[in-house]
């Protein structure tokens, strides 16, 4: 049998299953007998072949060692010695296995010695080299199994994403053990689709689960064993310095030295290294960009510069992983139809698509020339040398530099030494504290290192915030590198100070700005100090949930056109978006700017995107970030695609565009724009909450600019508002996080986002799929937060459990849609309780549950998903919502239920009767420019001159209506008026209030509502004092 295997007879008349089956079938009865031989030193070829398959494949240099051993053994007595002694390269476990795992005690069922372990009847550990083929030979049978499997359709819904699901898969494989339920070996099977992406717990760890459950009757405990140790492993948190690991993935190199000398990589590795990796092999292009989407510990890439196919992978596994279609199926079929030569080049450009803080590395034999591909690749190495051991230093090279954090490095060795102060601050090494017999509580509640770390140095290793030149300087370096921005700025009393800073750098007295007044209000107050002139664009308002959506692109290009019109627009210097906003509305930045820029060349824009930080790190959510999309638009205008599209837009369109009337610009309204790349100037600017959704601790956030003209013009502006708001003691503990933060996401970002998609998911389609929940609160979804006209490509929610189906978000976020949700924004609707938002967040939530949200509307309480969330607090709010349904529900019937006129008009409150969110109105005309078709006004005098209370009055909301509405007179608001919830201004200083802003203040319930005194009333400028007085 195995001479004719050997002399590829076998292998003639079978095909490799069919091998491979007759191999698995064959071993078990022959091991006694080659044992028995072996340990005679009576080998012979059948005897050493079968040996080395039984021990899944040795490498070159371990066969020719046990070559030896048995060649020159005595014939009697000293062979099993020579034998043992030959065999102890084979000792280590898993040399493909990520370095942690390898002090974990062994199961006592696994030997560490594969020779003694066929011996013994037991599967060995995991092998030197996964077997690739048998590895695609599981991923076509993954379609049988997730066919006949509940569990994939349930956790399709449940998760979402093939990302999310392994854990599961794991979970129940132990569970189906422990219940002897025969589910377990189509689990299995699944799972042998997700392993091949990950070097644990490896091939062999596999194969050896597949014998347990193969022979299920007699060896469930082993199976069970095996199980349990991988579930913990997988689902326990890294524990303090304990080694950290990642993957490796390499693509092509089949052929077996390539692979054995991968292997001699991981071997090599120093046991007592801080950080170790394993490796992942695959070998087609497909497999590679697929291993990227399913395993985040993926931290390098090796491609081997050879043949790689671009065949597609048949597997149902594929539509459940995130814009699978869009990241491996439309690249891998641009390589298809393109040159052998250049499939290389498509897939690195691929990759970094998909992760471009992955390092590439390139194993060739030919000269790198392509310069897209040289920039994207780390380094390259020449195929014919003895290389492995410069690769493996560089990939741990660049994880260390990745990994490493420059000022919180500093700051660390700065509070080690021991530093005499006479200085500024008590406080700095806790002297203050020490010396007090009264403050030890402070001191012990926070720890020792803290103190150690509170200093106002700039030098010994630390740096200046203000004009940095070592170790802030290279934190903020990196950070950029991160965001992909030209420049970034770190600001450490939060992104209310980092607006300010962007608007005094690009605005001067009477500039205009348009301007969402839905905004953040540093926003107003920032103008006020620069003196711009704002232009006031409203967003779509959603009545039934009392909140604002964004602002629409047509009504963006309706006030530019107007500028134009008036002869203005080379006044209108920026315009300010939230992208995402606080309901999780977001834009489609590119078609933004695009458009925009056709109109006016060097308009400036900046992105409000302090709770979107986390959105640089997803292929996918990058794409509608401000940087992600500047450097996407500096791209495309550079192509001939571009160029000549643009070139067909003025040519059909050209007069229209120069034209000042007003009929011809509003044909343009709906037509895509397209700037002249020759002309078009980017500028853009990206303020970021750090410390909102990513690791940084209050009040840590980052400026981020793209600016073509930074260097040339703007810098110089710039610093001078840098330093007009820094202050010049900024708190060192807020940098050390936003520089520890930034070494975080370059490691761990995608993973940290796909997990906390993966969590609103789960929490979208478990909220929305209970009946006893359904009845009484629900998330909002898309259909409710964005009008159908606004999302042509895509459907109205994420999950429709009705019909059971998923619509992936991806689709809508791919799409020109202008507008799309952040699944990781929950709006929870609470309307159907008669329960207002604030009620339900404090009294319900807070005081029963013990569960924090920030923002609440009328009829809505938000909650959102971080990079922290896990699945302990996935279960924990299901868990407290069903509570609160099932107490509120007692209560309700308790107190007559639906009879009830009291709970019948607190629902019609909140879910009919809506008080109507008012539109920006105007300026008054004592603050507005003459000859303006826009609606800007001087905002900055009328704050001033609201100063002299001589020049202002009061009236009840009642009292100031009647004047409104029936003796026709004029109202002008002096301050700021901002209801909370909802959080935005409907009055400004300035502006006429009108009778739909006091029909609004009447029918508000809330109680908090910022520059109101409910006491005095309404407070107006007196009508004398705006009769005399004029901004121009």
């Amino acid at each position: 049998f195995f001479s004719s295997l050997l002399s590829n007879t076998m292998t003639a008349k079978h095909s490799p299953d069919e091998v491979e089956w007759l191999c698995d079938k064959k071993v078990p009865e022959l091991v006694n007998d080659i044992m028995y031989a072996m340990l005679e030193a009576k080998p012979n070829d059948i005897h050493l072949h079968l040996a080395k398959w039984a021990v899944h494949r040795l490498d070159t240099a371990q066969l020719n060692e046990l070559q030896r051993a048995m060649a020159f053994a005595p014939a009697q007595g000293a062979s099993s010695r020579q034998l043992q002694k030959s065999s102890q390269l084979m000792n280590g476990g898993d040399p493909f296995g990520r370095g942690s795992f390898a002090n974990l005690p062994p199961s006592k069922y696994t030997s560490k010695n594969p020779i003694r372990a066929i011996a013994q009847n037991v599967q060995p550990s995991p092998p030197k080299t996964p077997n690739r083929l048998m590895m695609r030979n599981r991923s076509q049978s993954f379609v049988d199994a997730t066919n006949k499997l509940p569990d994939f359709e349930q956790a399709t819904l449940d998760w979402y994403y093939a990302y999310a699901q392994r854990p599961m898969f794991w979970h129940n494989l132990e569970r189906y053990i422990r219940m002897q339920d025969p589910s377990a070996r189509d689990t299995l099977q699944v799972l042998e689709a997700f392993e091949m992406f990950h070097s644990y717990p490896g091939p062999g760890k596999m194969e050896e689960l597949q014998g347990y459950i193969d022979d299920f009757a007699r060896r469930r405990t082993e199976a069970l064993e095996l199980v349990s140790e991988v579930v913990d492993t997988l689902s326990r948190p890294p524990r303090l310095n304990e080694k950290r690991e990642f993957d490796v993935l390499v693509v092509g190199g089949d052929d077996l030295n390539s692979e054995i000398w991968f292997s001699e990589m991981v071997e090599t590795q120093d046991p007592n290294a801080e950080v170790s990796f394993g490796l992942v092999l695959v070998s087609t292009f497909a497999e590679a960009l697929t291993a990227l989407l399913m395993n985040g510990s993926i931290q390098a890439v090796i491609v081997v510069d050879e043949v790689i196919p671009t065949d597609k992978i048949d597997s149902h596994i594929c539509e459940h992983i995130c814009a699978y279609s869009y990241l491996v199926d439309r690249p891998r079929e641009r390589a298809r139809q393109g040159k052998p030569h250049e499939v290389v080049t498509h897939l690195i450009a691929a990759i970094k698509a998909i992760r471009t803080e992955i390092d590439v590395y390139l194993v060739s034999e030919r000269p790198l020339y392509d310069s897209d591909l040289s920039e994207n690749v780390r380094r390259v190495f020449f195929a014919r040398d003895d290389f492995y051991g410069e690769l493996s230093a560089a990939l741990l090279g660049q994880i260390e530099k990745r990994a490493h954090t420059p000022f919180f490095t500093a700051l660390q060795t700065y509070a080690a030494r021991p530093i005499g102060v006479f200085h500024a601050m008590a406080i700095s090494r806790g002297s203050s504290l020490l010396k007090s017999n009264w403050l030890n509580n402070f001191m012990n509640f926070y720890g020792m290192n803290i103190f150690r770390a509170e200093s106002s140095a700039t030098c010994g290793g630390l740096d200046s915030l203000l004009d940095p030149t070592g170790s802030i300087k290279n934190a903020q370096k990196r950070a950029a590198e991160a965001y992909g921005s030209q420049y970034t700025y770190f600001v450490t009393n939060g992104t209310s100070t980092a607006n300010k800073i962007v608007l005094q750098t690009l605005l001067a007295p009477n500039d205009i700005v348009l301007l969402d007044r839905d905004c953040h209000k540093s926003h107003h107050y920032g103008i006020i100090m620069t003196g711009a002139l704002p232009a006031y664009l409203d967003a779509y308002p959603l009545h039934e949930y009392a909140m604002y959506g964004a602002v629409s692109l047509r009504d963006i290009k309706k006030k530019l056109f107007e500028y134009k019109r008036c002869g203005k627009l080379h006044k209108v210097k920026l315009i300010v978006l939230t992208n995402c906003t606080f309901d999780g509305i977001v834009y489609n930045v590119q078609g933004v700017m695009e458009q925009c820029l056709a109109i006016k060349p060097d308009l400036c824009f900046l992105w409000d995107e302090a709770w979107y930080a986390y959105a640089s790190f997803h292929p996918i959510l990058k794409r509608r970030t401000g940087m992600g999309a500047a450097n996407r638009l500096l791209a495309n205008m550079q192509t001939d695609f571009f160029k000549d599209a643009s070139k067909e837009f003025w040519r059909s369109y050209g007069d229209l565009m120069e034209s000042n009337d007003a009929a011809a610009h509003e044909q343009l309204l709906d037509v895509r724009l397209y700037p002249k790349p020759k002309e078009a100037v980017l500028r853009v600017y990206v303020t970021q909450s750090t410390h909102k959704s990513l690791t940084a601790f209050r009040q840590g956030s980052m400026i981020h600019v793209f600016d073509q003209i930074f260097q040339g013009g703007t810098k110089t502006s710039f610093k001078e508002a840098y330093y007009t708001h820094t202050s010049t003691s900024p708190n060192y503990q807020i940098l050390a996080s936003l520089d520890v933060g930034r070494a975080q996401m370059q490691l761990e970002g995608f993973e940290f986002t796909m997990d906390m998609l993966g969590h609103a998911m789960y929490l979208r389609h478990h909220i929305g799929g209970a009946k006893h929940l359904q009845k009484w609160i629900r998330f909002l979804d898309v259909c409710d937060l964005i009008p159908a006209e606004f999302r042509k490509a895509h459907g109205k929610n994420y999950f429709n459990n009705d019909t059971k189906q998923v619509h992936r978000f991806e689709d809508a976020w791919l799409s020109e849609d202008e507008f799309v949700l952040d699944p990781t924004r929950l709006t929870l609707y609470t309307g159907q309780t008669g329960i207002n938002g604030n009620d339900f967040k404090v009294h319900w939530l807070m005081n029963k549950c013990d569960i924090q949200v920030n923002k609440t509307s009328r009829n809505s309480v938000l909650f959102q998903t971080n990079i922290g969330t896990t699945f302990s607090s996935t279960t924990f709010l299901i868990q407290s919502l069903s509570k609160c349904m099932y107490q509120f529900q007692k209560e309700h019937i308790a107190s007559g239920g639906h009879l009830s006129s009291v709970w019948r008009a607190a629902v019609d409150g909140l879910t009919k009767n809506h008080a109507l969110l008012p539109d920006f109105t105007e300026f008054h005309a004592s603050f507005r420019p003459k000859d303006t078709l826009g609606n800007e006004g001087s905002i900055r005098d009328a704050f001033y001159l609201a100063f002299d209370e001589s020049n202002c009055e009061f009236f009840s909301v009642a009292q100031a209506r009647k004047k409104v509405e029936v003796d026709g007179e004029v109202l002008t608001g002096t301050t700021f008026i901002i209801p909370y919830p909802p959080g935005f201004p409907i009055i400004m200083p300035g502006q006429i209030i009108s009778v739909d802003i006091l029909d609004y203040m009447q029918k508000l319930d809330v109680t908090e509502i910022h520059g109101y005194n409910p006491v005095q009333g309404l407070r107006v400028f007196k009508q004398e004092v705006l009769a005399n007085y004029k901004s121009f």
